[in-house]
């Protein structure tokens, strides 16, 4: 996956203690993504906007606020976590990559 033209902020967000960390990127139309790393550990995560999150490379578990049911997700696959919601993302083992994109 290539995003050309953008702006990469070089300050990294960390959640967990370093356990997820992740760059933004701003593309050309003014709309932002997020690229990430998680590594093995269970998270969760709250929305403000609608996001989609593309696994690239790795397996997770995901489980959306308001659902007991867990999902799997490999590379090659998508979710998306409606706006003021959140979901729980498990990584057994290895590492996780994604694309987080923020929706309108």
């Amino acid at each position: 996956m290539e995003f050309p033209n953008v702006t990469a902020l070089a300050k990294a967000n960390v959640y967990f203690e370093g356990r997820v960390v992740s760059h933004t990127i701003r593309l050309a139309d003014d709309s932002r993504k997020t690229l990430g790393l998680i590594f093995p550990g269970t998270y969760h995560f709250g929305t403000d906007a609608a996001e989609r999150m593309e696994i690239t490379d790795g397996t997770s578990q995901v489980v959306l606020d308001g659902s007991d049911a867990q999902t799997a997700y490999r590379a090659g696959t998508a979710f998306e976590v409606p706006a003021k919601s959140g979901f729980t993302i498990t990584v057994g083992e290895g590492i996780c990559q994604y694309v987080c994109s923020f929706l309108p």
